[in-house]
């Protein structure tokens, strides 16, 4: 396939263009890359940083006294506790009586 003049005139152009076009994309994916690798390196560092769960140790009870008002205080936190798993186990909608008149 021969390209004459003119054609040569359109078609070397047009392969710089193509050129700097696919060198672009090849940039473009090495940043992306980069970028992503240090976002992933940092989410890391703040996974160093920071705990996920608390040690069962390391729970501090500020209500809790020596004496009679800590075991008050533990036996009111002990019926709220109940209180609320009752109200948890109550069907929002069914109905606590039986209708037996029929």
């Amino acid at each position: 396939m021969s390209l004459k003049g003119i054609e040569l005139q359109i078609a070397i152009p047009k392969t710089f263009d193509a050129g700097k076009v696919a060198e672009q994309k090849q940039q473009q994916t090495q940043v992306n890359r980069e970028l992503a690798h240090a976002l992933v390196e940092k989410q890391m560092l703040k996974n160093k940083e920071t705990t996920t769960e608390a040690e069962p140790f390391a729970k501090a009870d500020p209500d809790r006294k020596e004496g009679k008002d800590g075991q008050g205080k533990n036996e009111e936190r002990q019926m709220k506790i109940k209180e609320s798993e009752e109200k948890e186990s109550k069907h929002p909608y069914k109905g606590a009586n039986f209708d037996t008149i029929g």
